[in-house]
């Protein structure tokens, strides 16, 4: 009976420690998927702007597509620009937030909430 305790503690504090360490591991570790796939569409989002002189609109699908975006494909990030030519992506997972976001403005991935609001 003893010997159970024991164990079943021991696994118990090992969950919670475990858990704990990939919390706080860093994005670049833990989102590492994400993130190629974020940068892929990053570049490509730039290459369109250097070649049309401006971002693409956030309801042109077609292009988008051509992008590497997908409407309503939670394993791909959401886009979102303002009048100013920022933009963000950011991986809506569908709990309100905070998200896996890039913003144009910092050139970073972090976990926050979007600063474009979407129109």
């Amino acid at each position: 009976m003893k010997k159970t305790l024991i164990i079943s503690l021991s696994i118990i504090v090992l969950i919670i420690l475990a858990i704990t360490i990939y919390w706080n591991l860093p994005i670049e570790i833990t989102r590492k998927s994400d993130i190629k796939t974020g940068n892929g569409i990053i570049e490509n989002i730039e290459n369109y702007r250097k070649n049309s002189y401006k971002l693409p609109e956030e309801n042109d699908w077609q292009t988008l597509e051509q992008l590497g975006l997908e409407k309503d494909n939670h394993s791909k990030p959401v886009y979102t620009k303002d009048e100013k030519g920022n933009y963000e992506l950011f991986y809506d997972d569908g709990l309100g937030g905070p998200y896996l976001l890039w913003n144009s403005t910092e050139k970073k991935w972090t976990i926050d909430l979007p600063k474009i609001v979407s129109k």
